[in-house]
């Protein structure tokens, strides 16, 4: 196990503790939550180690990396990343072309690219778009099922200073271990005016409060961060890149409200899930970063 001895945002040493979560998807062992007694930043402390953390991901549950479509939740949330997938690829058009209106779309990196699907979308609308994946699976499934140009985790640093017009992270930064390593490592990949696009779950919004330690996007051990708007701006603005807009993922209450809903009684509680889904949007009074949820746009302005 790996002890956080400083805060990733702030440097703090101390820490408060604020509860123990579940793995409800792989080991069903015990994780502590605490909070950064300086700055309020929530992480998974202490955790598994980059040597041992894969074995948390080995699940045919664990969505992201087996793309199964067995048993109803899953094959909800297929369909609702299918039309998902088509809103992202949208998005990074209208996002680049506004801030780049005489330019012509060109590379994208996908940094946690699982088995390739949005980037799949992500060529079929123009962009030249290549992958950084760290399980092998995943990696093995984008490859064969489209022919993607997808790296190893430990590639990142090759792939070129300066290259990138735009790098995605849908749900992804969560899960690195050397947090500002990572955005760092955004900087330098970005050309100067280049977008990065993060989403994240939102630990503020009413259906974790509601959820509280059962609340899903907790996910522990595989989640290790816990963000909210301030901590993620200020772990960006740390590493020079400027906070540009924040928008809503308006379907993630009602999947993570369904996860959680499964981790406290053992089975499917759709009509549980709903209500608390939409209560969930509703009580953000269309503020985009206060849903379950988040996508936040930073730019590289020097």
């Amino acid at each position: 196990m790996q002890n956080l001895l400083s805060c990733p945002i702030c440097d703090t040493t101390k820490f408060r503790d604020e509860f123990t979560c579940t793995d409800f998807t792989v080991t069903k062992e015990k994780f502590n939550i605490v909070s950064c007694i300086n700055c309020n930043f929530l992480f998974t402390n202490p955790r598994p180690d980059q040597s041992v953390i894969e074995k948390y991901y080995d699940s045919q549950n664990y969505i992201s990396h087996s793309n199964t479509k067995k048993g109803i939740v899953n094959s909800i949330y297929q369909i609702v990343r299918s039309y998902s997938l088509l809103k992202k690829v949208r998005l990074i058009n209208k996002l680049y072309r506004l801030e780049n209106k005489d330019e012509i779309p060109r590379e994208l990196l996908d940094i946690g690219s699982g088995t390739g699907e949005f980037l799949t979308k992500a060529n079929e609308n123009g962009w030249r778009g290549i992958g950084v994946e760290p399980n092998l699976k995943a990696r093995e499934q984008a490859l064969a099922n489209h022919s993607l140009e997808i790296y190893k985790e430990e590639d990142v640093n090759t792939l070129g200073s300066g290259r990138f017009d735009v790098i995605t992270m849908w749900h992804v930064l969560e899960h690195v271990h050397n947090l500002n390593e990572r955005v760092e490592e955004i900087y330098n990949l970005l050309k100067l005016g280049g977008l990065s696009i993060i989403a994240v779950p939102n630990h503020l919004s009413y259906d974790a409060k509601k959820y509280k330690k059962d609340w899903a996007a907790y996910d522990v051990p595989r989640h290790l961060y816990h963000f909210d708007p301030n901590s993620i701006k200020r772990l960006f603005k740390k590493h020079n890149l400027s906070h540009v807009n924040s928008l809503p993922m308006k379907f993630d209450s009602f999947y993570v409200s369904l996860l959680s809903e499964k981790n406290i009684a053992n089975r499917n509680r759709f009509l549980a899930a709903f209500m608390n889904g939409a209560i969930s949007n509703l009580k953000t009074n269309n503020n985009p970063e206060k849903y379950s949820s988040v996508i936040y746009i930073f730019k590289k302005t020097n």
